[in-house]
């Protein structure tokens, strides 16, 4: 069933002259100097506009946008566990329609979207966010996936990469940091069969935006997963956050691609990649490392950026005419 592009035959667009006006992520929350998950997160909401519904995971962005009595939210907003974002999501979107189909409400056009870090995503909340997908639910449940638990103390999560360093996997004589790869959500997403999952990066701003737009536009359950730079946990200047966001896409690292329908499209085909010892100069997470290791991480991300266009050839014979620049 092609229910994602059904939905999406007339879709239009956000551009740089129709940018969104509303914005219900305001000015004046306390995120770090250079937070690339702030900016992650105030584009999706941009993307989402005046019918947003934001279910927020305990984590960084429900800490630095809701200080009692303060909040930086301007739109319906509830804060949930740690563990239960999809799960309080799929509620409300259950509860909404109940009301409606009652009369007690109108139907507004209302978007239920999650928001959560990798650690509420992959690790903690999977079950809830599992079930949630798999019982079809119309809702739009985004990552911003900053690589571990910044807010309580920079830990480790199954979205940590490989050999990074964190106060839970410190490098040692006998370890190199981070000893396990990281959890790929988005194959994990696309593999309940829902109409959309995509990944994206603040760096290709539009591209982050269209995407988060599309989820919300399609009927049924869709998945972004974002990548958030975070400066104070990866040991780099704030002023590097875009740079990292841009060249771990450049590495072929966290390729930029949507699943529509089981379709996967490349949304930016990077031809002339850098290596990815260039992309782990600008974070001190990584300084540890030695030729061998960057080698042997190097060796792991050609092969799954060959598994991901092999995945793209075998599902959409046309994808090569349709991959763009972002």
């Amino acid at each position: 069933m092609n229910i994602a592009a059904k939905a999406l035959e007339n879709f239009e667009k956000i551009t740089a002259k129709k940018m969104p006006a509303i914005e219900p992520v305001s000015k004046g929350h306390r995120a770090c100097q250079g937070c690339g998950e702030v900016l992650a997160m105030r584009l999706a909401a941009k993307a989402v506009g005046e019918s947003l519904i934001a279910v927020s995971a305990t984590g960084c962005m429900e800490i630095i946008s809701s200080p009692y009595p303060q909040t930086a939210w301007e739109c319906p907003w509830i804060h949930v566990a740690f563990e239960n974002a999809a799960a309080v999501a799929s509620g409300v979107e259950a509860g909404r329609k109940a009301l409606i189909r009652k009369g007690r409400i109108k139907d507004d056009g209302a978007k239920v979207v999650a928001f959560a870090g990798d650690g509420g995503t992959a690790d903690i909340g999977l079950q809830a966010l599992s079930g949630a997908l798999e019982r079809g639910h119309d809702f739009t449940y985004i990552c911003l996936d900053n690589e571990a638990y910044m807010n309580t103390g920079i830990q480790r999560s199954s979205s940590t990469p490989y050999g990074a360093m964190t106060t839970t996997s410190p490098p040692g004589k006998k370890s190199k940091g981070q000893v396990t790869w990281k959890k790929n959500m988005p194959m994990i997403a696309a593999a309940h069969n829902v109409p959309y999952v995509a990944t994206a990066s603040p760096a290709w701003h539009l591209d982050l935006m269209n995407k988060v737009k599309k989820a919300v536009t399609v009927p049924g359950p869709a998945y972004v997963h974002i990548f958030a730079p975070c400066p104070t946990g990866w040991r780099c200047a704030p002023e590097a956050a875009l740079q990292t966001a841009r060249q771990v896409v450049e590495c072929r690292m966290f390729p930029l691609y949507e699943v529509i329908d089981g379709r996967f499209v490349l949304t930016k085909d990077i031809k002339k990649p850098i290596l990815v010892e260039e992309y782990f100069k600008a974070q001190r997470r990584f300084r540890h490392l030695g030729p061998e290791d960057i080698a042997y991480i190097q060796k792991r991300v050609d092969a799954d950026w060959e598994r991901l266009l092999a995945l793209v050839k075998a599902t959409n014979p046309d994808a090569a005419e349709e991959a763009k620049e972002g």
